[in-house]
């Protein structure tokens, strides 16, 4: 089945205690950190993920948009996130970070931005719960899906199954009920979307409306129909 993990970025940042409430029934809430370093956007950080993370028992997917994952990524785990994404372009030592993320019992996830190739990974998928690939560039809310990473997100399943991994492979930019069966579809499985849900008259209801669009394109799809 299909994960939906509606972002906060798109919430309300005063009410964030009600915007989780808002999206009950998702898989995860997807909260990005960006520290104005290695994106040009600051939002939010470690004390906030605690105080979200004891106002929901929907369990938190940290998308770290900042420098020097190797050293604050831990302290994320520490803060109650359940998941926690960083990106390779910033890691110093992604395997000792993943076995770092993943021996305090969180889920360890490595994003790829756009214009980032995932085949000089391929090595370091075993390491890996989860694979991030940006279908916008990093920073921003709201920004319009890309098409052209849809046969990266087909190479990245192909990686996936050539190796019998466990692997979830996660899109997270533009994603929408426009945009989300062509995801599911490549091969994408986990779908974060910010606009479409927090954006929706019923965020609840655009949460299982998603879901239902990619549980159907993956019914469909060819990695699906190949195993």
């Amino acid at each position: 089945m299909a994960q939906i993990n509606p972002s906060i970025l798109s919430a309300d940042f005063a009410r964030l205690a009600d915007e989780a409430e808002a999206v009950r029934g998702s898989d995860w809430l997807h909260v990005d950190v960006m520290d104005n370093h290695f994106v040009p956007n600051l939002t939010l950080g470690i004390p906030v993920v605690e105080s979200l993370a004891r106002a929901t028992d929907i369990p938190l997917d940290c998308h770290l948009m900042i420098e020097d994952p190797d050293r604050w990524a831990p302290q994320y785990v520490e803060a109650g996130a359940g998941s926690i994404t960083f990106h390779v372009e910033a890691a110093a030592a992604p395997v000792r970070l993943a076995r770092e993320i993943r021996a305090k019992g969180a889920r360890a996830s490595m994003a790829l931005k756009p214009g980032t190739p995932i085949e000089p990974y391929e090595d370091l998928l075993p390491e890996l719960d989860m694979l991030l690939i940006m279908t916008v560039e990093p920073g921003f809310g709201g920004q319009a899906f890309l098409d052209i990473m849809l046969p990266k997100i087909r190479r990245t399943r192909e990686l996936i199954a050539k190796h019998d991994l466990e692997l979830w492979l996660q899109v997270d930019g533009g994603v929408s009920a426009a945009t989300i069966e062509r995801c599911a579809e490549a091969g994408a499985d986990v779908f974060v979307a910010g606009s479409a849900v927090y954006g929706a008259e019923d965020p609840a209801q655009a949460v299982r409306n998603l879901r239902e669009l990619a549980d159907k394109a993956s019914a469909e799809a060819w990695w699906t129909c190949e195993h």
